[in-house]
């Protein structure tokens, strides 16, 4: 059995000191600890300059233990500072996989290339982690570097993030539509991912590019981190933010018609305003 799970949420300065927090449910723990239960959506942002990364120490390991994952999506993101120039996205995502790597590697982690990894890890108790990016940005055009994405290690790509790609990819949920849905170069990195077994991740998508890439691909999506639009929470200010990034039912049952899956958001529609110098939504 296997739970998917999606954060959506992540912490500024330590994205798993929630853990340390919160009270632990112990019916919830008794059916993670029974399961392969993996965080859809985890995010890992490291600094875009190596120098700030210097002595800084990620106790993955510790965290993911006490969370009682079996695994993680561990994600990041390169549109933030938003990109300006060709070539800086590629940059930025080579320097975080390598930087991932060195905190893996610090924690005696491994990816999971395949699901027999993640199986063999949790039989083992050990935590692993699927490498994954929100936002196809790096690609600029060059569909070669999916491959090269995905022999380093990558098996979860999120199609679409907040700022648009310099050669787009499709329509972003909170942006007015452009396309129409997904553009060329969005079907070819939804092939090209197809072809080589790296799962796509549509959360960020506006609802016309979801439906082009359902019609697309030929092997089952995700949508990691979303939750349906009728639950906005009371908090006026919070629900006008979070309504463009939450589906319908109507769309949901879409996606799971079509074998996909929805990783269910904590959308924070009902955490108070000034939380948000703690928790920010991604």
């Amino acid at each position: 059995m296997a739970t998917i799970t999606g954060a959506g949420t992540a912490i500024i300065v330590n994205p798993f000191s929630s853990w340390a927090t919160s009270e632990i449910d112990p019916k919830v723990a008794a059916i993670v600890a029974k399961t392969i239960a993996i965080d859809t959506h985890n995010h890992i942002d490291v600094p875009f300059k190596t120098e700030e990364n210097v002595g800084q120490k990620y106790e993955l390991a510790t965290e993911m233990k006490t969370s009682g994952l079996s695994g993680i999506c561990m994600t990041f993101q390169v549109d933030r500072p938003k990109l300006t120039k060709e070539g800086e996205a590629y940059k930025r995502f080579i320097l975080s996989l390598d930087q991932m790597d060195e905190i893996l590697n610090a924690n005696y982690i491994k990816h999971a290339l395949n699901f027999s990894d993640i199986k063999k890890a949790r039989k083992e108790n050990k935590p692993i982690v699927i490498q994954s990016v929100e936002g196809g940005h790096f690609v600029e055009g060059k569909l070669e570097r999916v491959e090269i994405a995905y022999k380093r290690g990558l098996r979860h790509l999120g199609l679409l993030h907040d700022n648009q790609s310099l050669v787009p990819l499709g329509d972003i949920y909170t942006d007015p539509s452009q396309f129409g849905g997904l553009t060329e170069s969005g079907v070819n990195v939804i092939k090209e991912c197809n072809r080589l077994g790296i799962l796509i991740d549509l959360a960020h998508c506006s609802n016309e590019a979801i439906n082009d890439a359902l019609e697309v691909t030929n092997k089952p999506i995700i949508i990691s981190h979303t939750g349906l639009n009728t639950q906005v929470g009371k908090d006026e200010k919070m629900a006008k933010m979070m309504m463009p990034r939450l589906i319908s039912k109507e769309q949901a049952k879409i996606v799971a018609n079509a074998g996909g899956v929805i990783g269910v958001w904590t959308h924070l529609a009902d955490t108070p305003w000034h939380m948000l110098n703690t928790f920010v939504p991604w």
